[in-house]
């Protein structure tokens, strides 16, 4: 293998394996752990001196190989059992006090740290011992400071000085006082238990104080309640007479107030037959009226029908004949328009192509003359000589001629007889070749005037083949 080859190789594991390493230093943190990272961790920001450790509780953390390494603390809450016996307190008594504390590794920021410094590397029971060892200090320290009737009556306040100095002796090994449970509190003298005595007896005797009490209040409320009762006898059957009396007169109010009622509903009644008879009249006169109203809308609504409506119907028949008729008029008409138009259209399109390739030829005969319009013109007059001259003899073809009688047999002066004259002047009489040119409104160019045909002929077959060449003007 060639070492060109070799060296990418290397390359590719070098990469590989820090990229390897780099994922394998990434180190997450369980939520029920604590992540500390000891060695070269940084300085502390207050006074510049290096950490020992850095404590992340979640999340994740790169550790540098060689310079860092990192371990676990488990945050599982531990439950301790302090049987705390002889606790001397403020009144030199001694007491047993038996409790359950349950603590566990706090994460709060400052006191993780301390965990690190002091936790790290424990195990369970190491903890377990160290935790037993404060609490029983702080536990007896209170106790000390208490009285046992104060102990024994106010347990929330004994509760909370034992929570505060544990708890604060705690943190400063990185623990955390999570409860307490206080299951009971004894002494050796008896103390609490005659205190527990007293408080019976004081219960009892108050108890039969109570019932006594209550037994004299039952006698009075007793002959009490028998005087309120013939008192309210007497007022009940006071009370009743006078009801009745008040319900006599009631009834004979009411009785009179009935048939005054009774009156006055019959008087309002018969008001109300009659004002109900003359509303009854005055709404049927309403209503034959309304009806009369209505049969005479109706008729005229049914003449209307008959008479109107047909007329209407046959006037806008009418308008839509007339307007119909006239729409197709000029639907005709346009068409028409449109035909004669496309019809012009077409002729001047081809006239306008005519036109258009007659002076397209026009020029391109000029520019085969030499852009001389005298040599297009002997061009011209070249390509349709020959249908001039016949044109010329056409002329006197046409003549019938049924006998000639010669008279003169001999010959004149000039070689000629007589026939040859009269053929010399019949051809005479055809019009030369520039007076056929002016009739037309040309004129014929200079070099051909007096020229006969033959000589025209080859005037023009010379210009035919050499165009650039000049012919001097007849004077």
């Amino acid at each position: 293998m060639s070492f060109e080859v070799i060296i990418p190789i290397v390359i590719v594991l070098f990469l590989f394996i820090v990229i390897v390493t780099i994922i394998r230093r990434i180190k997450r943190c369980p939520s029920d752990r604590i992540l500390v990272v000891y060695g070269k961790v940084g300085k502390n920001t207050d006074d510049q001196s290096s950490l020992s450790a850095k404590c992340i509780h979640g999340g994740a953390a790169f550790v540098w190989p060689v310079i860092q390494d990192y371990e676990f603390l488990d945050l599982t809450p531990q439950s301790i059992e302090v049987n705390l016996t002889n606790a001397l307190s403020r009144q030199n008594i001694r007491v047993d006090v038996p409790s359950r504390f349950t603590i566990g590794i706090s994460t709060e920021p400052g006191i993780m740290e301390n965990a690190a410094e002091r936790l790290l590397g424990l195990g369970t029971e190491q903890v377990h011992d160290l935790a037993l060892d404060i609490i029983f200090g702080q536990l007896r320290l209170v106790v000390a400071t208490m009285d046992i009737e104060e102990i024994n009556n106010n347990r929330d306040k004994f509760l909370s000085n034992v929570s505060s100095n544990v708890e604060q002796e705690l943190k400063k090994v990185g623990l955390k006082l999570i409860n307490v449970n206080l299951t009971d509190i004894r002494d050796e003298s008896g103390y609490i238990e005659a205190l527990g005595k007293e408080a019976a007896a004081k219960a009892i005797n108050d108890a039969k104080k109570s019932v006594a009490e209550m037994n004299r209040d039952g006698s009075i409320g007793e002959a009490i309640a028998v005087q309120d009762q013939r008192v309210k006898v007497s007022d009940a059957n006071a009370s009743a007479v006078e009801g009745e009396n008040l319900a006599k007169v009631k009834v004979a109010n009411s009785d009179a107030l009935r048939r005054q009622r009774e009156a006055e509903a019959e008087r309002m009644a018969i008001a109300s037959e009659k004002v109900q008879t003359a509303k009854a009249l005055e709404e049927s006169y309403a209503a034959e009226k309304e009806a009369e109203v209505a049969r005479a809308m109706r008729e005229r609504s049914t003449q209307q029908a008959d008479i109107i409506i047909p007329s209407e119907i046959a006037k806008q028949r009418v308008e839509i004949e007339a307007e119909a008729k006239a729409e197709q008029i000029r639907r005709v008409a346009k068409g028409e328009a449109d035909a004669i138009f496309l019809k012009k259209e077409a002729e001047a399109k081809g006239l306008f192509e005519i036109l258009t390739k007659q002076a397209q030829g026009f020029k391109d005969l000029v520019a085969s003359a030499g852009n001389d319009p005298r040599d297009a013109v002997v061009l011209l007059i070249a390509d349709k000589l020959t249908d001039l001259v016949e044109l010329q003899a056409k002329a006197i073809s046409n003549i019938k001629i049924d006998k000639v009688t010669v008279w003169d047999g001999g010959n004149n002066t000039e070689g000629k007889n007589s026939t040859s004259n009269f053929l010399s002047g019949m051809y005479k009489s055809v019009p030369p070749l520039e007076d056929i040119f002016n009739m037309a409104g040309m004129q014929l160019p200079g070099y051909l005037k007096g020229k006969s045909v033959e000589e025209a002929r080859e005037i023009i077959e010379d210009k035919k083949d050499d165009p650039a060449k000049k012919v001097e003007k007849d004077t």
